[in-house]
């Protein structure tokens, strides 16, 4: 029987567990810089443990060498594209500080004009929407120094979380048996072998995905490169490496590139004409930028990603248009990672199931 008592008592459970529950993702909203870590943290060693067992097994390093040395090599690589950086930096620096504003105005002012001129030349009438939309004036040019003053604010605290990962990694590389043993009694033993063997496959599977996905953004980065110092443009790395970055994100990341790669090509090249020099060259580095993708999208990512994660090129497509439609582009970036874990536990833990079967018979 139902009393009154009864229904105030679970009343009162329900919000302690509401006010439990809130209680905890205020704290971990408080602490999303250490989560962020911990996850680069994981990244890191996923990529970094084949490395670690390279120098165990074929050099014959010690454990605590071969982890030192492999922490070494990333340090290396970030410094690497830091100092990559660093020329650009130093060259654009004067033209985006605060003193030059005017001359960055002026630049883009005669970018529009020559644009005008061109459309004009096509008997398109623009110069009179330009002038009636006084798009110079509209424009606040110093949103340019401020973004450059922002972004050196943050500095300080990139070079505490990258202190911060590099050190966490290096104990989950070093001490990765001990995780391993402390997760061990943690689990029931009634599910023992299915966790360990679980944690064993994702571990392996998503090593090869972060390995595979940097081999598919360096060939990426390779042949932008490749387009870029044929039509000679300037900071040809620097501008490759970004858009390299951008394909990160699957399907939108290389559109933001194309993009991003037209209007650096236009500005590297404003003393030009538009019609003979600035508009052909950003139509062959787009046409380039193309080429490079169709040859991304149809030969290099599907064969590593569907080698390393041991799923179909189609199957990869669709879990990434759906995270995309359900979570925008975090759940496209994430979206084969989480995957390739709910395939490895679902086939441990239901390996009767017709469909898990189907999914994972490739695992």
């Amino acid at each position: 029987m139902i009393t009154s008592k009864t229904i105030s008592s679970g009343i009162i459970r329900a919000l302690l567990t509401l006010v439990l529950g809130a209680l905890v993702l205020f704290f971990f909203y408080q602490i999303q810089s250490v989560i962020i870590y911990l996850v680069v943290s994981f990244i890191f060693t996923m990529i970094g443990n084949p490395i670690l067992d390279f120098f165990k097994r074929r050099l014959k390093f010690n454990h605590l060498f071969a982890t030192i040395t492999t922490l070494f090599i990333f340090i290396l690589i970030i410094f690497g594209f830091i100092m990559m950086f660093i020329p650009l930096i130093l060259s654009q620096g004067q033209n985006l500080s605060l003193l030059n504003t005017a001359e960055i105005e002026k630049n883009i002012i005669e970018l529009a004009n020559q644009i005008s001129v061109f459309l004009e030349s096509h008997q398109i009438d623009s110069s009179q929407i330009l002038k009636e939309a006084n798009i110079s004036s509209k424009i606040n040019f110093n949103i340019i120094p401020n973004f450059l003053n922002a972004i050196l604010g943050t500095i300080s605290s990139f070079v505490v979380g990258l202190a911060s990962v590099l050190f966490i990694t290096f104990f989950f590389l070093k001490d990765r048996l001990m995780f391993l043993l402390g997760v061990k009694k943690l689990i029931p033993n009634s599910h023992e072998f299915q966790i360990l063997n679980s944690l064993e496959k994702i571990n392996h599977l998503l090593s090869r995905y972060f390995i595979g996905l940097l081999l598919q953004l360096f060939i990426v980065f390779l042949l932008y490169f490749i387009v870029l110092v044929i039509f000679g443009i300037p900071d040809a790395i620097v501008i490759a490496f970004l858009c390299a970055v951008l394909n990160i994100i699957p399907y939108i990341g290389p559109l933001i590139a194309s993009v991003l790669a037209a209007i650096l090509t236009m500005i590297s090249n404003l003393g030009g004409d538009f019609q003979s020099d600035i508009l052909p060259t950003t139509i062959y580095v787009l046409i380039g930028f193309w080429i490079v993708q169709i040859i991304d999208n149809n030969l290099s990512q599907p064969i590593i990603f569907s080698k390393s994660v041991s799923s179909h090129p189609l199957e990869i497509f669709l879990v990434i248009l759906i995270a995309g439609f359900l979570f925008g582009i975090l759940g496209m970036i994430v979206a084969v990672p989480l995957y390739t874990i709910i395939k490895v536990i679902g086939k441990e833990f239901f390996p009767e199931n017709k469909i898990i079967q189907s999914l994972t018979k490739d695992l």
